[in-house]
């Protein structure tokens, strides 16, 4: 039996789903949520299920929230499922969590059937618009490869969200050379600000995904 939590607040696609997935195997078992509070109850219950979620309708205030509850299931498998999501957003969540599968709701019917199987078995399934922004997403060269060793130490700290200060002073340096380091790693990865920082330090492996969330 497999169990599939969706979490949708729009009426006629919550009970579309539900008619769906019990249509494909009568042992199916279907639940809903329609918080957060709800659906970290049922994964509690259920922790293999197969989530189904609309992020646009659901009450998570940011992707970080998604993701740390997602973490903290990590034998249940995710589907986004909306009718539109932001570029951002996608690029984002995609780059950081390359298990979420991804399917509109304008998609064929087979389409999402597709979403559904891969994720019940742990695969993971990205629709076109999907596809097409996680292609657009992958830099053309590694630039952290060219960070020496002392430069990766520092973004490290950077990426869990500690200043020059704080990583000087934890780290025996004085301001001015964690200051120096910061500004060349900037030069070296091409970005503006830690943000993006943060992100080549995620891509490149740096820190660890539960450090990062914690």
């Amino acid at each position: 039996m497999h169990t599939y939590i969706i979490a949708d607040n729009q009426d006629i696609t919550r009970e579309g789903l539900i008619s769906v997935l019990r249509s494909q195997d009568i042992k199916n078992r279907v639940e809903t949520a329609h918080t957060r509070a709800e659906l970290q109850i049922r994964l509690r219950n259920y922790p293999e299920s197969v989530v189904i979620l609309d992020y646009t309708l659901f009450d998570f205030v940011s992707v970080n929230q998604l993701l740390n509850m997602k973490m903290g299931a990590k034998q249940s498998s995710w589907i986004l499922f909306s009718e539109e999501l932001e570029d951002h957003f996608l690029r984002q969540i995609l780059l950081i969590d390359t298990g979420i599968s991804v399917v509109m709701k304008h998609n064929s019917l087979q389409n999402i059937l597709d979403a559904v199987i891969c994720a019940t078995y742990g695969e993971t399934y990205l629709c076109d618009i999907a596809e097409s922004i996680l292609k657009d997403s992958n830099p053309q060269k590694k630039e952290s490869d060219t960070l020496t060793a002392s430069e990766k130490n520092i973004l490290r700290e950077i990426a869990l969200g500690k200043t020059t200060k704080e990583i000087a002073f934890e780290k025996h340096l004085s301001f001015h050379t964690v200051n120096t380091h910061r500004r060349n790693i900037f030069r070296k990865l091409t970005v503006n600000n830690a943000h993006e920082a943060t992100k080549y330090a995620l891509q490149a492996g740096l820190i660890d995904l539960m450090e990062y969330y914690i």
